[in-house]
């Protein structure tokens, strides 16, 4: 559905360190900066990228926004989780854990990234 998610950053540099870290935490390349300091993470199934907004206002976060990263399973969220705080990430919802959805029960880590931007981990139990 998605062929890309692009987030702001106020230090393209910072975050991509916080994010070679918990995407690699997922079993993901470091990020690639292109020519014009954007920093990119490929995969399979889209592309995840990171830039200073082209307005030059500051990075900011979008209220009631999240961006979830697919995790194979708990430990995996859990090291996502470690990585993200290590890392300049802070945290944010309740610790991670198993929560009951409509979807049936989701495991789920979140963070905030170093320019405010909620993400989580995310693991389907069963």
């Amino acid at each position: 559905m998605f062929s890309h998610i692009m987030i702001g950053a106020n230090d393209v540099e910072e975050s991509k360190r916080f994010y070679d870290a918990i995407l690699g935490a997922l079993g993901h390349e470091p990020g690639v900066i292109d020519e014009k300091g954007r920093c990119f993470y490929f995969t399979k199934n889209g592309v995840f990228a990171i830039t200073k907004p082209i307005n030059n206002e500051p990075a900011c976060h979008g209220n009631g926004s999240t961006i979830g990263f697919a995790a194979e399973s708990s430990e995996m969220a859990d090291a996502w989780h470690a990585a993200g705080l290590a890392n300049g990430g802070t945290e944010c919802e309740d610790p991670p854990g198993v929560r009951e959805a409509a979807m049936g029960k989701l495991y789920l880590a979140y963070l905030r990234d170093p320019s405010g931007n909620k993400i989580c981990a995310l693991h389907r139990v069963g």
